[in-house]
């Protein structure tokens, strides 16, 4: 699959979000941020999933829900770069600032190495590096999944319209 920037791409199939997902790696390097938004069943842990698979890392990719961040290394082969998958879902309950439960994992230290992956980031995790990747998905009626893909760079301290 090609990586079409800033436009609508269909998805029908899993295996179609999977390879959305490693033809995003092939631009990714280490110090990278990846923004995913989306309801639930939009697709976001499978898009992870072809990305781990794009960037050479080992082991299953899972939802990390519940344990929040899943680091994923390379293969004993030394190939690839390491993948940081976020789940900040559950980030920002009972009151908690999610940004501070966010600082407290500490990611920024894990930008300089690896790739990072952020689920139901926007709006939270794009203040970890001064540009990122962001992935919008959405599942239409028809159960087709859509995709945008969009560069962001910060400007000023704010956040610009997803860039070319």
């Amino acid at each position: 699959m090609t990586l079409r920037w800033d436009t609508e791409i269909e998805l029908p199939e899993h295996t179609d979000t999977e390879d959305l997902g490693a033809a995003l790696a092939a631009e990714l390097r280490a110090g990278d941020l990846v923004v995913l938004s989306g309801p639930l069943g939009a697709g976001k842990t499978v898009l992870v999933r072809g990305i781990a698979r794009g960037l050479g890392v080992a082991g299953p990719v899972t939802s990390p829900t519940f344990v929040i961040a899943r680091e994923h290394r390379p293969l004993s082969d030394g190939a690839g770069v390491p993948l940081v998958h976020v789940d900040a879902y559950r980030l920002g309950t009972g009151g908690v600032d999610v940004a501070a439960e966010l600082d407290d994992l500490d990611l920024d230290t894990d930008l300089a190495e690896a790739v990072v992956v952020v689920e139901w980031g926007e709006g939270v995790a794009e203040r970890l590096a001064a540009r990122h990747v962001l992935v919008r998905l959405h599942r239409r009626p028809d159960d087709v999944r859509v995709a945008s893909v969009h560069r962001v760079r910060t400007v000023a301290g704010a956040f610009a319209e997803p860039a070319p």
